[in-house]
Formats: structure tokens, sequence, C-alpha cells
């Protein structure tokens, strides 16, 4: 962290003396919300809450149709985009039009809907709860499969009018979809295809360095980071982010830190929206849920969360011990892609995935690939996109 604030420093001080105050340009969005990044590309907007059985309200993001597009009165295929760890919506639109899948999946004329996962700046709202109490951070994984996805897929298909839905996931968003589709058959019934990018089910050989805390115990995670959120938006984040990393002297510092928990890959990235990808880079989630990651890491199989007793578990699960989830009696017809130089999702990972998928239509491993391209990279669409709206056309006349 040192470097961070000697850059705050350095740009703090008066006058040219750090040698770069020429050529400083602050990319618009990295200032925007959700709905105005949507806005900016001339796309329309719907927003929704999504209220959870047990309460939290969810900010879900609606792409009705592409840009400059007339609404259509014939109901259009919905595709549902869900995102990864600590993360939100704003993934799939943080790079320009033709190189996001939301607004790409718009122009090719789907109803896109974006998801954002309890605990995140966009979904931090509760019926009864304040964030402000250890209450409301108490979730993981399996609040998100359990309570999350249903409510949002039956608002989707509700306001939509559809019966199913196309679901794709990157990371954590396809862990709660293995967990949510193999544990609750009727939501199982409508999802048409599960696009996995990045797939995540076990973490037994991730090389993160974030795995560092799984050597950690309970007690320590909990002195460190306290019980509540973990990572959170924060102000001096931002200020770093549309002040230090919009400036080219410090573009490979910055990605450094920024790609530093998933690893990049400098020439598939574009390095000018630095500032934009920092910004928006962490929204935020509960300790209970890198506990829930440490513990997934540590027992090498997908299980529920141990609540740390006996007595706990008893009366969250009716065992001692937490149920291992069984992603083999999942029927959705799954496509993935996976990445050779991913160090989140492991490729001896994936292998072991891969027998456990019983209805897999397409595999894809792309040798170049880090967890973090399946949205950021520049050939994103060559190597993902083109293919996932090949599958999304033939299945659509289904």
């Amino acid at each position: 962290m040192w470097w961070l604030l000697a850059a705050v420093w350095c740009v703090l001080l008066p006058g040219p003396m750090c040698g770069y105050k020429q050529g400083s340009v602050t990319n618009p969005e990295a200032n925007m919300n959700i709905s105005q990044l949507i806005s900016y590309w001339g796309y329309s907007y719907e927003k929704y809450d999504v209220v959870t059985e047990d309460g939290y309200i969810l900010g879900i993001y609606r792409i009705p149709h592409g840009k400059g597009c007339a609404r259509k009165t014939v109901p259009k295929a919905v595709v549902y985009l869900q995102h990864g760890l600590a993360a939100s919506a704003i993934n799939w639109i943080c790079n320009l039009p033709n190189n996001s899948l939301a607004f790409l999946l718009a122009d090719s004329g789907y109803d896109v809907w974006l998801g954002n996962s309890r605990g995140n700046i966009w979904s931090r709202k509760h019926q009864r709860l304040s964030p402000k109490s250890p209450q409301y951070w108490a979730f993981s994984l399996d609040e998100m499969a359990k309570y999350d996805l249903p409510a949002t897929i039956n608002l989707i298909l509700e306001k939509s009018g559809q019966k199913q839905l196309f679901y794709v996931g990157h990371s954590q968003g396809t862990t709660i979809a293995f967990i949510a589709f193999s544990t609750n058959p009727e939501l199982a019934k409508k999802i048409k295809i599960f696009f996995a990018l990045a797939p995540v089910v076990t973490v037994k050989y991730t090389r993160s360095p974030m795995k560092t805390l799984t050597t950690l115990s309970r007690q320590a995670v909990k002195v460190l980071f306290g019980d509540k959120m973990f990572s959170s938006h924060a102000l001096l984040e931002h200020f770093v982010a549309t002040k230090v990393c919009n400036r080219k002297i410090f573009r490979r510092i910055c990605s450094n830190f920024i790609f530093s928990l998933s690893g990049f890959d400098r020439q598939n990235l574009n390095m000018s929206r630095l500032d934009v990808y920092m910004a928006h880079s962490q929204a935020g989630t509960s300790v209970q849920n890198m506990l829930h990651w440490a513990q997934t890491v540590n027992s090498g199989q997908l299980q529920a969360f141990d609540w740390g007793t006996a007595n706990q578990n008893m009366m969250h699960f009716n065992q001692l011990t937490p149920p291992v989830y069984n992603i083999t009696k999942m029927q959705v017809p799954t496509a993935m892609w996976s990445g050779g130089q991913d160090v989140v999702a492991d490729a001896k990972d994936t292998e072991n995935l891969l027998p456990k998928v019983t209805n897999l239509i397409y595999y894809k491993e792309i040798p170049h690939y880090n967890h973090l391209d399946f949205y950021l990279g520049e050939d994103a669409p060559w190597e993902v996109y083109h293919d996932l709206i090949r599958m999304l056309e033939e299945y659509s006349q289904n």
C-alpha cells in the first residue's frame, strides 16, 4: 500500500514537481454509477429492486434493447448476467460498447438484465437490518444461491413475460449458479443455458494471493477485517483511480495493484481505461463470504458454510457438519470457458469440474486467458462472446 500513499502525496504536491502533470485524462465513466454508465453510451435502462425471502433488497438493472432500437412488442429472449466475488454489474459494462458483453447482447436483440449480489454497493439495503449491524453481514454463497438467485430470476421472468432465461455467470456468479441449479430443480427448469465464464466450484489448486487468508484462523480474520464488510468502494480508492491511475506514468504500477489477486495480461487490456477499472473494481462483500471462500480452499470441496460449532451447524443444516453440494444433480445445459493462465480458477480445478457437469454442451479453454479477461480482455468478443451469442441464437429458436 506504500506506493498508493506515495502516489496520492505526489498528486497533491503543487506544480509539476512529480513530472507527470501533462497528459492527465480521466474517463468520465470512472465517476458514474450503473444507470449513468448505461445512459452515457446511448442505451435505455430500467432499475428494479428485488426483495429476497430473507429481506435483502437487491438492485438489478435492465437494458431492454440495443442503442437506437425501438422497443419491440414481441417478447425477446432474456439474458441475465451475474458478476463475481466482491464485484458488481458494472463488470459487464465497464469497457467500450463493442467490447462489453451487456451492450453487445442488447445490440444483438436480447433483453439484458444485470444482477448485483447482496452486500455490494448497489444491493446494500434490507427490510429490517442495518448494514451497520453484524447480523446484516451474516451471509455467504449459501444465501446468494438460496435466496438471491430465485428472487432475481423470478422477478425478471415476471417483468419480461418469459418462462425461461439464459444465465451468464463469471467466477462466483458460476459458483452460486452451480449450487442453486443443483439444489433447486424448479429454478433450474427456468434456465435455458448456463454460460459459465471462469467457473469456480472447487479452489483447491488456486494460486491467487488471496490464498493467504486460508492460513489464518477464523478469529484472526475477524481481528484483521472485523465481522461485517470485507471490501468497500473506498473514497481513497476512487481518488487514486481518477487522479493517479489516469496518468501514463502510473499505469504499470496501478495495473499491478488492481490485478494483484487475479492476474492480468497487459497486452490484452485497454490500459487507457485503468481509472474506470479501478474505480469500480471493489463493490464489497461480507467477511463471512471470504471465510467461506477460505473454507472451500482448505476443504477441497464445495460445501455449505461451516458455522464453527456442531450446535450451530445443527441449527442451520440439521446435521453436525455442513452439507457438500452435489453439482452432478444439475441438469441445466451448460457451456463453459476457462483460462489457461487463471490463477484463481486453476486448470486442475477445472479438470476436476468437467466430468461433474452432467449436461455439458460446450467447453473451451483459452490458453492465454486469466481470471478477468472474460470481461476485460480486448479479444473477449472473438474468444468468448461471438460463440456465446451464436449459441443464444440457436437455442432461442428452440
